[in-house]
Formats: C-alpha cells, sequence, structure tokens
C-alpha cells in the first residue's frame, strides 16, 4: 500500500541545501540520471550496477524509504548512486541550476502519487516551476521520461510538458504512448501492473532549442486548465 504524504504541509516546504555532486559520487565527472519520487530504490540500485558510467541520483519525499535505500547502497558500496531526502518542488531546482552545463543527462518521474480531487492538484510532483528548472538543466537532446499506470496522472504530466513547449517526443516513439522503457530497468510499480496484465503509459522527451516560457505565462495555462470555467487566458 502506498502511503501519501501531504509535500504542502509545512514540515516538507522547509528548503534543504542538497550535496553538490563531489559530495555525492565517487567520479563525480559523470553523467547524472535524476530520478524523482524513486519510492525504495530498488530501480535505481539494479540500474547503477548495469551502469556504472552513469551516477544515479533518487530523490524521495518519504524520508524512509531513503534511509532503507541508502542501507541497500551502502551494503553495495556503490559509488555511482546515491539517495536523497527532498521535497523536489523546494529543494531541488537550485542543486539543477548549479550543475556543470550538460552534465544532467536524464530526468525521470515514475508512477508518481495520484492526486485527483481538484483540490489536491498542487499536491502534484510535476508542478510548473519544476518543470522549467528540468527544462533549464537538460541540454538539448538530454531526455525527460515520465511513466504511470493511471491516465489521470499521466494525461496532465503529458499536457504540461507539451504546454511548456521545451521537449519534443522522438519521431520513432509509438503515439501515444511508448511501447517500452527506455531504462529497461522496470520499478516495482511497473513490474507489479505488467504482471496484471494491464497497461503503463509511457512518454520519452527530448529536450529541443525552445527557450523557456515565462513562469507565470505556464501557471496561468495551468490555471485555465484546472478550472476552464474561472480562468481565461488572456488574448492579444
Amino acid at each position: 500500500m502506498r502511503q501519501h504524504v501531504n509535500p504542502l504541509s509545512r514540515f516538507f516546504q522547509l528548503p534543504l541545501e542538497l550535496p553538490a555532486p563531489a559530495a555525492l559520487f565517487s567520479d563525480p565527472s559523470q553523467p547524472i540520471h535524476l530520478d524523482i519520487g524513486c519510492a525504495r530504490g530498488r530501480f535505481l540500485l539494479a540500474l547503477a550496477q548495469q551502469q556504472p558510467a552513469v551516477n544515479h541520483l533518487g530523490v524521495e519525499i518519504r524520508r524512509a524509504l531513503v534511509q532503507a535505500a541508502e542501507a541497500d547502497r551502502q551494503a553495495l558500496a556503490l559509488g555511482n548512486l546515491h539517495y536523497l531526502f527532498c521535497n523536489a518542488n523546494v529543494s531541488l531546482q537550485a542543486w539543477m541550476a548549479a550543475l556543470p552545463a550538460g552534465q544532467l543527462d536524464l530526468v525521470s518521474i515514475q508512477f508518481p502519487d495520484p492526486w485527483f480531487k481538484k483540490k489536491h492538484h498542487k499536491r502534484r510532483v510535476l508542478q510548473p516551476e519544476l518543470l522549467l528548472a528540468i527544462a533549464a538543466a537538460l541540454a538539448p537532446g538530454k531526455h525527460f521520461f515520465i511513466q504511470s499506470d493511471v491516465p489521470a496522472v499521466i494525461d496532465p504530466m503529458v499536457a504540461l510538458t507539451e504546454a511548456c513547449g521545451c521537449f519534443s517526443r522522438p519521431a520513432i516513439d509509438a503515439r501515444p504512448w511508448r511501447a517500452s522503457n527506455p531504462l529497461q530497468v522496470p520499478t516495482e510499480r511497473e513490474t507489479y501492473v505488467l504482471n496484471q496484465g494491464l497497461p503503463v503509459y509511457r512518454v520519452l522527451y527530448e529536450r529541443n532549442e525552445a527557450p523557456l516560457p515565462e513562469l507565470a505565462v505556464l501557471e496561468q495555462w495551468l490555471e485555465a486548465t484546472d478550472n476552464p470555467l474561472d480562468s481565461a487566458v488572456p488574448t492579444a
């Protein structure tokens, strides 16, 4: 059973200064894969062993899961993997902005917590400010991967990402959903869903050359989408 936490509670709104790559990885110069909402982290534990030339960072808002994942990592002495406790929408943006240009190779958000009620939409992990921070940190050609087994979760993520205008889908990928996981290592949730014979909805994005839109414009778009009868995007 997935245990939700409210990311908007006062405790989770306290910003944390996250360690730089030099304090996290044996070789901090390697390209970085950032997995937002890594949960127990077993997916990254397997992937880091398969991809030793990539540094993997999992961030998670549930501290107990981070502590358990870090214990597994330390037991295997993996120098290209680390887990950190934080609220991605509060503490991750400054960390990404401080990375050397081009080092962030991939950002993934997989099976995030569902917040179905309209009043809870601000608790969703992919908010406009975080999306723009991801777009700013990814150089053209780098990738952003999202997946979920719940259409009501993945559809708003796709809509927001495409409204941003900073990401394109590889021409070879199937529409509306990519057929396979490009990371090749499934998460625990992904394995469970597939074993039930249920679909997983995946999209792989590539950072394009488009400049970042203004945050206020993207927030206004989201407000209009969430409240179509109450909000209207002004026209020129």
